[in-house]
């Protein structure tokens, strides 16, 4: 019998059938290398067996990875402190595992290797985008100490939303310094603090949870055509307060305050907070619109960490009566006034409401007093707010003095968002004409239409009050669900 031919001993076959077992379970453990082993370079770092070492952990939002990432950038870049970032290889499903878990499962099963970090690319502005680390090591010194601090972002895959730091370190109190050193840069260095952030809906998505950035407006005083005197009126209570917030102050005055802006459809109520928040360029706003006011919580603790901030509640009225999802017997408008109560009266923190229906809110308002300090009508606009209106949303058309008197005498009961859409809609006519301008008849043709009955719907959903439309296309007879779900689109006012 030649040697090729001679029997396996069963002791080998036993061995090869274990690798091959080994190899199923644990398929990385099939290209062993001691120098990617986890285990082996972690105790080569720290000096000892990882899994002699406590383990410190600190949790965040899932929408605060860059600022834990950043934090961590700034905390290594101190004199003295040196780190290398290593990723981890392995089991694809460690979203759920403690520190502890996996570094048992890479010195006992070899679970575990050194691989590439893993980042996630997230928006930290309007304009700009950054690249976190979503699960990394950073096998860092201090001095004399020696450490490790696993960095890990969300997995909605695996159920795991929120962003977490695990400080593996020889002396407990060095973890728990650090930790609170993160969390004073993560407040100090915030990427939220003086942006304009909407919550997009409850759901996680992008590893930055509800939040969207939008640019902040630029308005001036000539953009905002409103009754004389109702400006300042707004400003005051809102910028003034801004403005004089150390004498008020001094003489025992709150600082929290809220503002209810009420009235028909498409009257400017949304264009005034744009105003408003154009003057405040240092202040983190944060809008709510229809059911995402249900975040309102989240809302109150990030303004609360980041004031001066403006927490804007568009359209109120659509959870005048809607409850809370957890089954709570309360509209979530109480919710959200009890939330407005729980900020400290030096909290500088304004409330900026809006609502078409004032009579849905005004029962919830009078039960749940001190909220709202004031309440102001943005009304339909009148003959001289009209004529402004054309003026402004027309400018540069040289539209003459008749055509324009014309236009003021035959809008009465009209909105802003109706003069809007009548100047665009002649600019158009006037396009599709090979006009080099908008004329007068342009003007005329676009009013005859917008006035005419087919486009009565129109009318009524561009805010004007009295259009009988049929019973079909009625918007307040609609599905109620899709009227919510309608609200929770991107707040058009806001958006870039």
């Amino acid at each position: 019998m030649s040697e090729s031919e001679q029997p396996i001993d069963l002791d080998r076959v036993s061995e090869l059938f274990y690798d091959f077992l080994t190899a199923v379970a644990h398929p990385h453990h099939r290209d062993h290398d001691p120098a990617r082993n986890l285990s082996n370079r972690l105790r080569e770092h720290l000096g000892t067996t990882p899994t002699d070492r406590p383990v410190v952990k600190a949790a965040y939002a899932p929408y605060d990875l860059p600022n834990v990432h950043l934090a961590l950038e700034r905390w290594f870049a101190q004199d003295g402190r040196t780190h290398e970032l290593v990723g981890l290889r392995g089991s694809q499903h460690h979203g759920d595992l403690t520190l502890g878990d996996i570094l048992e499962a890479a010195d006992r099963y070899d679970r575990f290797t050194i691989g590439a970090v893993a980042y996630a690319s997230l928006p930290v502005s309007a304009d700009e985008e950054l690249a976190c680390v979503s699960c990394g090591f950073y096998l860092g010194t201090d001095g004399d100490n020696r450490f490790a601090v696993l960095l890990r972002g969300p997995q909605d895959e695996y159920g795991r939303n929120k962003v977490e730091l695990e400080v593996l370190a020889a002396d407990t109190a060095f973890a728990d310094r650090l930790l609170a050193d993160i969390d004073r840069l993560v407040r100090e260095h915030n990427i939220f603090r003086g942006q304009v952030l909407s919550f997009e809906g409850s759901e996680f998505r992008h590893g930055l949870g509800p939040f969207r950035f939008h640019r902040r407006p630029s308005l001036s005083r000539d953009d905002i055509v409103l009754p004389t005197g109702l400006l300042d009126r707004v400003e005051r209570q809102v910028v003034g307060v801004a403005r004089r917030r150390e004498r008020l102050r001094a003489a025992g005055q709150h600082l929290r305050r809220g503002l209810l802006l009420y009235g028909p459809p498409g009257t400017g109520k949304t264009h005034t907070i744009r105003y408003l928040l154009s003057h405040l360029p240092q202040f983190t706003v944060v809008v709510l619109a229809g059911t995402s006011i249900s975040a309102i919580g989240p809302a109150c603790a990030l303004a609360r960490m980041l004031q001066p901030a403006l927490v804007v509640l568009e359209d109120c009225d659509l959870i005048a009566e809607a409850r809370d999802y957890a089954g709570g017997d309360q509209p979530l408008l109480f919710q959200v006034l009890n939330e407005m109560d729980g900020l400290g009266d030096d909290a500088d923190v304004a409330f900026l409401l809006t609502t078409n229906r004032a009579d849905l809110l005004e029962p919830a308002l009078v039960q749940r007093p001190g909220r709202v300090d004031l309440a102001v009508e943005i009304p339909l606009p009148d003959t001289e707010g009209r004529a402004r209106l054309l003026d402004l949303y027309g400018a540069g058309l040289g539209l003459g003095e008749d055509i324009t008197e014309e236009v003021v005498t035959r809008t009465e009961g009209t909105t802003a968002s109706f003069t809007k859409e009548l100047v665009r809609r002649a600019v158009l006519i006037a396009a599709e004409a090979e006009s080099d301008r908008t004329r007068p008849c342009d003007v005329r043709a676009a009013l005859d239409e917008l006035l005419s009955d087919r486009d009565r719907l129109t009318r009524k959903l561009l805010g004007v009050q009295g259009e009988e439309v049929e019973e079909d296309w009625r918007p307040e007879e609609a599905d109620p669900a899709a009227t919510l779900h309608r609200s929770q689109e991107p707040t058009p006012g806001l958006a870039p």
